[in-house]
């Protein structure tokens, strides 16, 4: 299945690659990223939903989020933004919307399973939207889940948040 990439960085090796939702893919599974290749080194879901693809050939390393309009967000940190703050989505489906973080700490149950510790927004998204980046102006904030609703009649989207999957498997994010 489709999905989106979500922030680039490197694993504790320095090997290149990026953040992006579990349920893109399984360990070991292949990917294509434009002309470039990589591989699911990392992936949970269900519990969470987070995964580390390492690229494998004709992969960039870049800090910046497209806006899908021929511009781009830079990356310069992971400083999780409070509830409340305004807070937009990348992804290849829909391409980029924003609205309000709403609520952390949200249980999502999905027909493979239960997703914790999710947070929740008013941002919608759409199939194919997934693994893709949630940021708060040019902090990274997560990536996306799922949810329900549309891109036509707006809905709610759930992301993962970015810094305890850094920090779990030895990720550095790529800010410069």
């Amino acid at each position: 299945s489709r999905c989106s990439v979500g922030f680039a960085a490197t694993n504790s090796s320095g090997q290149p690659g990026f953040v992006t939702a579990g349920h893109c893919g399984s360990v070991g599974s292949s990917v294509s990223i434009g002309n470039g290749r990589g591989v699911f080194e990392r992936s949970i879901f269900p519990g969470n939903d987070a995964a580390f693809v390492r690229g494998t050939s004709n992969f960039t390393l870049t800090n910046l989020v497209s806006r899908y309009n021929g511009t781009y967000q830079t990356v310069r940190g992971s400083s999780r933004a409070p509830i409340g703050s305004a807070i937009c989505r990348s992804g290849s489906t829909t391409g980029w919307h924003c609205g309000t973080i709403q609520a952390r700490g949200q249980t999502v149950n999905y027909p493979q399973g239960t997703v914790r510790d999710l947070t929740r927004t008013n941002v919608c998204a759409e199939p194919g939207d997934s693994g893709g980046s949630f940021i708060s102006g040019d902090q990274a904030q997560g990536v996306t889940s799922g949810g329900s609703g549309n891109c036509s009649s707006g809905g709610t989207t759930y992301y993962q948040e970015v810094t305890p999957m850094l920090n779990s498997w030895n990720l550095s994010l790529r800010t410069s």
